[in-house]
This record gives C-alpha cells, structure tokens and sequence, in this order.
C-alpha cells in the first residue's frame, strides 16, 4: 500500500493479488461513475455482489437484499432488525436506493481506511456470509 490509506484504486491492486481473488472465490472489478467504486462477486456465495466505497477514513461495503415494498410487516421486521442485527459480526442492516431507483435492505460493513489487507477480505466474506445469513432467516417476512 502506498500510503496510510486504502484509495479506490491501490485497494483493487492489492485485491487483484490475493489468494481469494487468484483462486476465483472473489472477482473484482473497479467501476468508474461519479465516484468510483469496486464491485466484488463472491462466487463462492451464489455469485453475491457486493459494492465497496472507498472514503478517505473509511471502506464502505454493501450488499443489496430485497425491496422494502417486499415484506408483509416492514415495522415488524425493522424491529427485528434492530433486536437482531448484532448476531450478525461486521455487518448492520440498512436501507438504500438500488440502482432501479427502489428502495431496498441492505446490509453492510464499515472499517477503516487503513484496515489492513487481510481485514478487507475478511469483511468480505463475512458480510456475504451475513448476507446469506440473512436472506434465509427473513424469508417468511417477504410476500
């Protein structure tokens, strides 16, 4: 790593060189829009796409999980939610705007800039992991 701190384009370099990604468990590729951003499927989890946003104190990576408008209670599962979330290591539930414009659960992690190398990954899987997790767990919650 260059400096102190990961940027969008040192942290895919040194993700191109890892045992997870020359092995095929995890691609990435660096996606260039407003701001740029890495996108990471994790093959080794039903091709699950992850989203990572690099800040200058912190790495953001999210997973899209299901339309809000989906789910029969939504103030029941968001109390549940709430109740649950910390079973869940590295990872918090969260809504965001997909790229359809919809609203959607989301559930991600955040560590810091300077995390190292080892610790991206690790936060990876775990959140994919959590992600499957997830999904399973709330199934019946959905219409």
């Amino acid at each position: 790593m260059p400096s102190d701190t990961w940027t969008t384009e040192s942290l895919f370099m040194a993700l191109t060189g890892t045992d997870a990604v020359t092995t095929g468990a995890i691609e990435v590729e660096l996606v260039h829009g407003t701001s740029d951003s890495l996108a990471a499927t994790m093959t080794n989890f039903g091709d699950l796409s992850i989203i990572m946003s690099v800040g200058t104190e912190q790495i953001l990576a999210q997973v899209l999980l299901w339309p809000v408008d989906s789910l029969k209670d939504p103030a029941g599962f968001a109390e549940m939610a709430l109740r649950t979330h910390k079973l869940m290591p590295l990872s918090t539930f969260g809504i965001a705007k997909g790229p359809d414009g919809i609203d959607y659960y989301e559930l991600f992690g955040a560590m810091s800039a300077s995390s190292k190398l080892d610790d991206v990954v690790l936060e990876l899987e775990t959140l994919a992991d959590n992600a499957i997790e997830a999904v399973q767990a709330y199934a019946d919650d959905r219409k």
